[in-house]
């Protein structure tokens, strides 16, 4: 496991964030990230699995009574596929995961090859060669390309292979503040978050109920992972662990997110598809305990692995837990590691509090 990441001013990475955010792991390519977080769970969970997605799950029977809870954050982080090898030796590019294109310009990235990690950079025309409307149009993927350095097609298909896929070359980065720029935050944030509530669940002897971490594959593109990973574990009542906007940067409009700084803590999901007794459970859970947090309305889909959870088998009932982000889907996600050992506190103490024949209808 990699050691911590620290700066001067003693920010400091959990050794099995830091370890997540080392590996490389897009939609379908999880593996490396997914590995990692099995290693960790085996360390204490009672049963340790993988599945035929990249799924990962880990298991604390505790009382091993109804209702099973499950704490489900994906795994998967946005990356790029080679779609074709140019004449020219430069590699065409389509998304794994919703980019916005002109961030990626000049990008510097890993391609995850067969026999091993490739060096690139990301090009587009320079803006010395663009003409008339060129320079006011946003760059798409289509006009983007990996410059892996090859003189021609076949130096460059000696090493990369179409099919192959790449992730920003960008180490995490400690800041001032207790805060942390990083790729992948969105959403080894999450798997680590339902990981190391799993470990306090543990440590303190076990919950009333059974509780298993989900590291869902695939959520990036299809939510795939959590919808079989979901049906195989049968949870009554699931918690998902993700990412959301912060809202302390210039553009975001608190009347339409709600109000979550970087350090307000948890950020807890109500709305439609949130099932209500799961909202106020963990809301009781944070005022119990002390731990800061915010209130985020979902009028429709949470955008999260909730949405494809609390539709399995007979429907399970779902609250979504989340952690403030800055410039998500970008290279540069920042969050405060405050929020993040507030969430995994919260998802703990909800799970602790669970009880034996707890129900959970509407």
């Amino acid at each position: 496991m990699t050691a911590p990441a620290r700066n001067p001013g003693g920010t400091e990475l959990p050794p099995l964030l830091a370890a997540l955010l080392a590996a490389p792991g897009p939609p379908g390519y999880e593996e490396r990230a997914a590995h990692a977080w099995r290693a960790a769970a085996r360390e204490f969970a009672d049963d340790v699995a993988g599945d035929v997605l990249g799924s990962s799950t880990a298991r604390v029977r505790g009382g091993g009574e109804r209702p099973r809870l499950a704490i489900v954050g994906h795994i998967d982080e946005i990356g790029l596929i080679v779609t074709h090898i140019t004449d020219r030796g430069l590699l065409r590019i389509a998304a794994l995961g919703g980019w916005d294109p002109q961030v990626l310009v000049g990008q510097r990235v890993t391609v995850l090859a067969r026999d091993g990690e490739v060096p690139g950079v990301i090009g587009g025309k320079p803006r010395h060669l663009q003409r008339g409307d060129e320079r006011k149009r946003v760059p798409e993927l289509r006009d983007l390309h990996i410059d892996i350095g090859a003189s021609d097609r076949e130096e460059a298909a000696a090493r990369v292979r179409v099919g192959d896929v790449a992730v920003i070359a960008a180490d995490p980065q400690p800041l001032v503040g207790g805060r942390v720029a990083s790729r992948a935050l969105d959403n080894r944030l999450g798997a680590y978050v339902a990981l190391e509530a799993l470990r306090r669940v543990a440590e303190a002897g076990g919950a009333d109920v059974e509780v298993v971490a989900i590291a869902s594959a695939q959520e990036e593109i299809t939510f795939a992972g959590a919808r079989t990973a979901a049906y195989a574990v049968e949870p009554d009542v699931a918690v998902i662990v993700d990412v959301t906007h912060a809202t302390d940067v210039p553009g975001a409009d608190e009347g339409e997110l709600g109000s979550h700084p970087l350090g307000s803590g948890a950020v807890i999901a109500r709305g439609a598809t949130i099932a209500p007794a799961v909202f106020e459970g963990l809301v009781a859970a944070a005022e119990k305990h002390g731990i800061p947090y915010t209130v985020e309305a979902t009028a429709r889909s949470t955008g999260t692995d909730a949405d494809a959870v609390h539709l399995t088998r007979s429907g399970v009932a779902c609250g979504v837990v989340s952690i403030p982000l800055r410039y998500m889907h970008q290279p540069v996600e920042i969050v405060d590691l405050a929020d993040v050992e507030a969430c995994a506190a919260l998802v703990a103490a909800y799970a602790l509090a669970l009880r034996r024949g707890q129900r959970f209808e509407r």
